[in-house]
């Protein structure tokens, strides 16, 4: 016999495991940031905190191109003083500040950086990507962080770390992308 009562609790049993299987995240940030379209925002070095070579830059890549793509900001990447193309990114707080003393010099607002704490496959059976990453945008004049953003994500033994990695940046940025 058919009971809707039955079919209803396990349709909305099924989209709750649904719901819990579709990969974790966390994401916590600040208020928006009150930006207007045009202003100048530079991607400063992103710290990596990993042991996976090179974190911070794909980091940087990334949100250099959600940035870009939402057309809101005249974007640029500096990236100070370092050695870039060494295998694990020597960047520095120091690195930081030459990079944000050179985006002041020339006109830009605002510097975006952070830092990667994960950017790897977990060990075990299925591999899954995990990613972890916190930004802040500091007003360059000024040296205030007028807003920060933190968040994790793990992803399916299928999915690549880039890919959980851009989803998350996508969230972390959403408030600057409207």
């Amino acid at each position: 016999m058919f009971n809707v009562s039955t079919l209803y609790k396990r349709f909305a049993g099924a989209l709750a495991l649904l719901s819990l299987l579709a990969g974790c995240a966390t994401v916590v940030s600040s208020a928006s940031p009150t930006l207007a379209s045009g202003d100048k925002v530079a991607i400063l070095p992103i710290l990596n905190l990993t042991q996976t070579p090179q974190a911070g830059a794909r980091v940087e890549s990334i949100a250099e191109s959600l940035l870009l793509a939402g057309g809101r900001y005249s974007i640029k990447r500096y990236q100070g003083d370092s050695d870039r193309d060494a295998l694990f990114q020597p960047v520095g707080e120091n690195t930081v500040q030459q990079a944000a003393a050179a985006a002041r010099s020339q006109g830009m607002t605002f510097g975006l950086t952070g830092s990667v704490q994960e950017w790897r496959y977990k060990v075990g059976v299925d591999g899954e990507p995990a990613v972890g990453v916190s930004l802040k945008l500091i007003n360059l004049e000024t040296g205030e962080v007028v807003w920060n953003a933190a968040g994790n994500k793990t992803g399916w033994s299928r999915s690549s770390v880039s890919g959980v990695g851009q989803d998350l940046l996508n969230s972390l940025l959403s408030p600057l992308l409207k």
